[in-house]
């Protein structure tokens, strides 16, 4: 289900609140091939699946880099934004990766709308987003996505 956020001001009252969450997506070893050979990262970690075997996860993983990079294509399934002029992509607060994401998992997206601050012409937004893998038992990806707005 999308959220649908109509205005500057319909932000303000959903401070706080859940948003929803994505649906589930693979992360299969061709989207981490993909991934090195576009950062050159090529991390035995990630690319290597005979090493990876007996490395600390017994298979590949994807990057962090590639789990945050998701955050956008998610969060677009979680929130629809209109009534506004434009927004774009502010930064991140923080970010962190507490969990592995082995290949062949299936990962989504929540969200939690967590303020809204005035800024020249707009808004600021975070959003706490956490990326996580179905059937583990902490997430992936724990972030604060940031995003302006403008009327």
């Amino acid at each position: 289900m999308t959220t649908t956020i109509d205005g500057l001001e319909a932000f303000r009252g959903l401070v706080g609140q859940h948003l929803g969450y994505s649906d589930w997506v693979a992360v299969d070893q061709e989207r981490i091939d993909r991934f090195a050979d576009a950062t050159g990262d090529h991390q035995w970690i990630h690319v290597d699946r005979e090493r990876a075997k007996a490395g600390p996860f017994g298979t590949t993983i994807a990057h962090g880099y590639l789990t945050l990079s998701l955050v956008p294509m998610l969060l677009s399934q979680v929130v629809r934004v209109q009534g506004v002029a434009f927004g774009v992509n502010y930064g991140c607060n923080r970010v962190r990766f507490p969990a592995p994401v082995p290949a062949g998992s299936d990962v989504r997206l929540g969200a939690t709308l967590a303020s809204v601050e005035d800024v020249a012409g707009g808004i600021q937004v975070a959003i706490d987003v956490t990326v996580e893998v179905r059937d583990a038992p902490k997430p992936s990806c724990a972030a604060q996505v940031v995003f302006r707005y403008y009327s």
